[in-house]
């Protein structure tokens, strides 16, 4: 059976069971979407590949702590965010909190090396800057963006994955959506700063 999201469950009903096309479909169907999460938290390319293998492992050792209700790809990227934690732990990267907000605002990245975003998505290089401005985002904002308007987790899911209270979420994304409208407007080269970033 391929992957749909409609048929999600029944994978992972067969993947408890045991059966091995099953993983790999689940497995093949997060592999990318799960690495470039992870590369963006932790920004390394060879711990990232190392991050997804072990978040695999432990999916796999753990599929059986797997809630009914829950859904598989907020409960993968649950374990490979406590496992980038653990990371940042090791490697004693922002002890306080790497994945926590620093109050930054739109003035603190005034200077930033990184380029401006262009015009939105309309063209290939347009949504490379785009990147390049959610790249700057502070950690925690930047993680609630990426899961919910790249990964399409929703908020539910989200505070599921980060632990953090549903408000905290919608504050997170509001300010990221805040600060990428501003430093769209601030080139002059959207229309409105209304739009749904």
């Amino acid at each position: 059976m391929p992957f749909t999201p409609e048929n999600e469950p029944r994978l992972v009903v067969h993947a408890r069971q045991g059966d091995f096309a099953a993983w790999d479909r689940l497995l093949r169907h997060y592999q990318h979407p799960l690495y470039a999460y992870i590369n963006d938290l932790v920004r390394d390319e060879a711990a990232s590949l190392d991050l997804v293998q072990e978040t695999f492992i432990r999916a796999v050792r753990h599929l059986p702590s797997l809630r009914e209700d829950s859904r598989f790809g907020g409960w993968l990227f649950g374990i490979a965010r406590q496992l980038c934690l653990a990371h940042f732990r090791r490697t004693g990267r922002n002890r306080e909190d790497p994945l926590g907000d620093n109050g930054n605002s739109l003035e603190d990245f005034r200077d930033a090396s990184l380029p401006l975003p262009g015009e939105m998505l309309l063209r290939e290089e347009d949504a490379a800057e785009l990147f390049a401005t959610v790249a700057r985002l502070p950690a925690a904002q930047r993680e609630a963006f990426t899961l919910h308007v790249i990964e399409e987790f929703s908020l539910d899911e989200i505070s599921r994955i980060t632990g953090a209270p549903l408000g905290t979420v919608k504050s997170r994304l509001y300010h990221a959506r805040r600060i990428l409208r501003e430093w769209l407007n601030e080139t002059n080269r959207i229309p409105d700063a209304r739009s749904d970033i």
